[in-house]
């Protein structure tokens, strides 16, 4: 591994860390649903990081299921945090049309 992947790493989990470590603050002052999902996607981001670096790696476990040959983590986790802006979005429409 050279520099420049130590550096990538890096800090990919140190602004990933002050992401979630401020969504997770975020969340406990408010009770709106949508900030309450956009503070998930940003911990869910920091989680796919984590396992995404786990994988490089090759700490994650052998075990886990599978679709094809691609671990189903490696899936959901990247995917994970588009879910829940989209369902941030969602409630923010949904709002602003009720509203009118």
């Amino acid at each position: 591994m050279d520099s420049g992947q130590l550096i990538y790493i890096i800090s990919r989990l140190i602004l990933g860390a002050v992401a979630a470590f401020f969504a997770i603050v975020l969340w406990s002052k408010t009770r709106d649903p949508a900030w309450m999902l956009m503070a998930a996607a940003s911990i869910a981001a920091y989680a796919g990081t984590v396992y995404s670096i786990l994988r490089l790696f090759g700490i994650t476990g052998t075990e886990a299921p599978l679709i094809g040959s691609v671990p189903l983590l490696a899936i959901i986790l990247p995917n994970l945090p588009t879910i829940f802006f989209l369902s941030a979005f969602l409630v923010m429409i949904i709002r602003n049309y009720r509203e009118h």
